[in-house]
Formats: structure tokens, sequence, C-alpha cells
């Protein structure tokens, strides 16, 4: 298992990784820090103090002090040592310290009592939320002080833990906003590409962003009417060169049938039907990348009705399986992607008996398999049979021959899609024609 899956996939989060990871280390440092400082030196500070008041009172009273000694301690105590002061005459401590302090701040002040306070004491920090009381065992009776809790218990760290903390949420707020400002230009540049890669149009891109993301999306923007231009002119020049064929062509054919009917003039017009079919074929491959629009189609149902079409017209052994459950709807090239399939199927019924049509859903992708069980295509010669104007069949019948366009249009439409076709052995002993298509 290596550490880069459980790293965020996205630019977006890896950017805030970056932000927060450092964030994050430098508050624990910091916390740390303070505890380990701040907290411990504040705290024994603050134990010392009033430990301190703590020896000056007993130091002041004794160790058996009188009535009046008392009672003016216990009128005037508040003024003098900012805490309350009680006496049991002739009582003893009847509980100890023995059990471990719960807090550091207890822990504190029970090592001062101890180095400054010879005499048996008990402390309680638990009975009251506010107070403390520490209990002096003196000869005459028990002397009970009572002190505010903010005199061990530091309030300052709390404040500095909610300054902390607050900080940084505000930090990674202002963070996030900035960050999904600068990963909006690149996911709509992303986008864009992938409409292109699609086969569909982006006309809402404009350039914005950093001046990396702008000078990638220029370049996006060049290739794609570069792309677009190219792909204009194909098909241009090739109805171009049709039309110009076509003319000649229309002449010939009124010559002949002017002349006398012959053999000589049936090969003649076998041969002009012959190029009028590759002329049509030229421009079905042309029309491939061309400018039409997408639009939402269920492609099962078209399949099968393309299935239904073949098996019906040519009395063909065709079935299709259809997926469970139905595909969605999605935007494609509707009569495109039905040309890519008509010619697969027609490929089918001209060189097998038997095909099987099937269509798996798997995430963002569909992908529909034609089993036939013909002769199938050798594994060094499929790379030929996607290629335009290459026929594997060597023979000049137009009735098995054809014009070396059928697997080309199909496999052009599909890449205009961002789409893959590829040709394996098929379980029914010929060729499988696999089509994938992202949703």
């Amino acid at each position: 298992m290596q550490m880069r899956e459980f790293l965020p996939k996205t630019l977006f989060g890896r950017m805030l990784s970056i932000i927060l990871a450092p964030m994050i280390f430098v508050q624990v440092i910091t916390v740390f820090i303070f505890y380990e400082r701040h907290w411990d030196t504040v705290t024994r500070h603050m134990a010392s103090s009033l430990t301190s008041e703590f020896a000056y009172l007993l130091e002041e009273l004794g160790t058996n002090p009188t009535d009046a000694e008392l009672q003016t301690i216990m009128d005037h105590g508040w003024n003098y040592f900012s805490f309350p002061i009680s006496f049991s005459e002739d009582t003893n401590l009847t509980e100890t310290n023995r059990t471990p302090a719960t807090t550091f701040a207890e822990q504190m002040l029970r090592t001062e009592l101890d180095k400054r306070v010879s005499l048996p004491w008990f402390v309680d920090v638990d009975s009251d939320p506010n107070l403390i009381s520490v209990d002096i065992q003196l000869d005459n009776g028990v002397l009970r002080i009572y002190a505010s809790r903010k005199r061990i218990f530091s309030s300052t760290s709390w404040t500095f833990i909610g300054w902390t903390v607050g900080s940084s949420i505000i930090l990674f707020g202002v963070a996030l906003i900035f960050l999904r400002g600068q990963v909006r230009p690149i996911h709509r540049l992303a986008n864009a590409a992938r409409q292109l890669g699609l086969g569909r149009q982006a006309p809402d891109y404009r350039l914005e962003g950093a001046q990396e993301v702008r000078l990638a999306g220029r370049a996006f923007q060049a290739m794609r009417h570069r792309i677009m231009r190219q792909l204009n002119e194909r098909t241009a020049m090739l109805a171009g060169v049709s039309h110009d064929l076509r003319t000649p062509l229309t002449r010939v054919r009124l010559q002949l049938a002017l002349m006398e009917d012959n053999d000589d003039h049936k090969a003649i017009r076998q041969d002009i039907d012959e190029m009028e079919n590759m002329i049509d074929g030229y421009l079905s491959f042309a029309a491939g990348e061309g400018e039409e629009p997408t639009v939402e189609v269920e492609v099962d149902k078209m399949v099968s009705r393309l299935v239904s079409q073949a098996a019906k017209s040519h009395n063909f052994d065709i079935s299709f399986e259809a997926p469970d459950p139905a595909i969605p709807p999605f935007s494609i090239r509707r009569n495109a992607i039905q040309r890519a399939f008509s010619n697969i199927i027609s490929n089918a019924v001209r060189y097998s008996t038997k095909t099987v049509v099937t269509v798996r859903v798997r995430n963002d992708e569909i992908t529909f398999i034609f089993d036939d069980n013909g002769a199938g295509i050798p594994e060094e010669l499929r790379a030929d049979a996607v290629r335009p104007f290459i026929r594997l069949e060597e023979s000049r019948n137009r009735k098995t021959g054809g014009t070396g366009l059928g697997l080309s249009i199909a496999s052009d439409i599909v890449l205009g899609h961002g789409g893959e076709l590829t040709l394996l052995n098929s379980p029914l002993g010929g060729l499988r024609v696999t089509i994938k298509l992202p949703m």
C-alpha cells in the first residue's frame, strides 16, 4: 500500500492539504510549547504566591493562637490576605491527601504546601466550583483557609487556545475562499477539454484565473480552433471532390442510357455504382467528425432498434441483451453514433451468420459488445482494420470488399465521443467489437 493512495486526488484537496498541514503542525507546536512552558511556569508561580500567603498567616498566628488573635484574623483576614478564614477549636484533621492530584494546578499547590507549611494540612479543590479550601492542623484546633480557584487555575490557557483555534478557523475560511477562486478556472478548463474530447462544444469557456491558467486556456482555444478548422477543411475537401466526381459520372450514366444495352454497358454501370458507393463512403467518413449537435439519447433503445431492423431486413440471426436497469439518456451525436453501430452490424451481417449484442454499464462508462461467429480478423491485422481506406478483403467485388471505411468510420466516431473501439476474439468463434463510451 503506497502513501499516495491516502493523499487527496483533486487539485483543490492537495492545495488545501498543503495549507492545512503546516498550519496544524505550527498550532500543535505552539500549544505544546504553551503548555510546557507557560502553563507550567504560571501555575507554579500562582501556587507559590498563594502558599506564601498561607505561610505568612501561620507565621503571624503561630501554632497556638489566642482567641483574640483568631478573632482579629477572622474579622480582618479578607482585607489582609484576600481570602476568608475560619477556625474549629479543639478538633483534629480527619482526612489527608492520600489520593493523587487530579490536575496539574492541584499538584503544584500540594508541592508548594509541602515546601512552606510544616504543619499537617488537607486540600480540597473539588467540593466547591469557585473556591478551594486548605485545612491546617494547629495545636488547639483546625484552621480553614478559603481561596478563589482563580488563584491557582489560570484562565489565560483557555483564552490562548480559543484565540488559536478561532484564528485558525478564520484563516482556513479565508484560504478556502481564495483556493476555490484559484481552482475554479482550472476546473472550467478541464471541463472544456473534456467536452472537446467527447466531441461536444464548449462555447461558454472564457479565459480567467492566474497567468499560467490563462496561458493554458489560450493554448487550449488555439488547439480547439485548429482542430475544428482541419475537420471543416477535410469535410469541405471531400465534399468538393465528391461533387466534382459525380458530375462526370452523371454524364457517363446519361450516355450509357442513350446507347444500346449489352454486357459492356452492364459492367460499366457496375463500375459507376461502385464509384458512387465509394464516394458515399468518403463523405460518411468525413462526416464522422462533423458539426452535428449533441442531444440526449437512449442508446440502448437505439441499438435494440438497429438490431431488430437487421434481423427483419436480412433475415439474420442477431439478438440483443438489454441492460438491467436501462441506461439513462446522455448527450451524444445521434446520427454519428447510429452510423457507427450500423456499420458494425452491417459487417456482422456480411461476414457472419450469427451475432449477439450485449451492453454493460460500469460507473460512468457504457460498453457495447458485438460478438459474431464469422471468420474474424487475425490479431496482426486488427490495427489495419480500423485505418481508413484499408481493405482486408482483396476482392474487387463490392458485395464482399466494400470501400474499407466501415470500421474506420465507426472508430472515428467513437474516438470523437471520447470513447474507444477495440477488436478481440469472440467466444462465438469470430470477431468481438467492443465500444466504450463515457456517459
